[in-house]
């Protein structure tokens, strides 16, 4: 396993350059095979899940829902404020940030970068209450695609690119995230749900989010600053990309 691991990164480095020291010794960092490894296992849930569900009544979940989803919102609240007042206070130039700038800022950026990072696997228990609940419809190949890329992508981020530019769309993206999950935590509640009236915004604010993100990508291609533009291309594309399936999730 350690041979594997050694691999890898060795390849990854001689095809991307090297990694950013500073993530060394940060939980599932080091290596990428544990993260590949549970989104191979999370795969075979989506998968395997909805056989073993097919003859069992659904299970509630409701209270376990409330306390996931209110924790996720808190979480991502965390995160937005940490990111958004860390790089205004620390005056990360909006345009093009580049990786190694601004050391102390840097630091706390990837501190929290990282909780972003490890977010995408908590977020797995989305899809696990779908199949635990019997609401197979709603785990389409959007709802795995995002889930399932967004984990490798950002071991990736973390290993190459874990601040500067970076901070951006997981600002935004956490910002979502406090009205998407406040909503899902609070309509567990029954008495709540009639008072609920953000659900309508939030894929609106999603696509949203994503357009500002590419176009906020697409600042450091025409006023660079030394942040690796081969991704900066791939941020841009990957925005594209959720832009095309939520507007069709959205028109549908």
């Amino acid at each position: 396993m350690e041979t594997l691991n050694h691999k890898l990164n060795t390849y990854f480095e001689t095809w991307m350059g090297p990694r950013d020291k500073r993530v060394q010794g940060m939980l599932l960092l080091d290596n990428y095979l544990p993260t590949f490894a549970l989104t191979v296992m999370y795969l075979l849930i989506v998968w395997m899940g909805p056989k073993y569900m097919k003859n069992r009544q659904p299970y509630s979940c409701r209270g376990l829902m409330v306390v996931y989803n209110l924790g996720v919102t808190y979480l991502s609240l965390y995160m937005c404020y940490e990111l958004a007042t860390t790089v205004w206070h620390g005056g990360y130039n909006f345009f093009c940030q580049n990786t190694y700038s601004a050391p102390e800022v840097d630091k706390k950026v990837i501190g929290v970068l990282w909780w972003y990072y490890f977010s995408k696997l908590i977020e797995f228990m989305d899809t696990f209450f779908f199949i635990l609940r019997k609401n197979n419809h709603q785990i389409t190949f959007l709802h795995v695609y995002h889930h399932a890329s967004m984990l490798n992508i950002w071991w990736f981020v973390m290993n190459w690119i874990p601040c500067g530019h970076s901070y951006f769309g997981a600002s935004l993206n956490s910002f979502v995230h406090v009205v998407m999950y406040s909503y899902y935590g609070l309509s567990a509640i029954p008495v709540l749900r009639p008072y609920l009236w953000w659900k309508r915004y939030i894929t609106q604010m999603q696509l949203i989010q994503f357009c500002l993100t590419m176009s906020q990508t697409a600042l450091a291609v025409v006023w660079p600053c030394g942040f690796p533009m081969g991704w900066l291309y791939f941020q841009i594309s990957y925005m594209f990309s959720f832009i095309v399936l939520f507007s069709n999730f959205y028109i549908q």
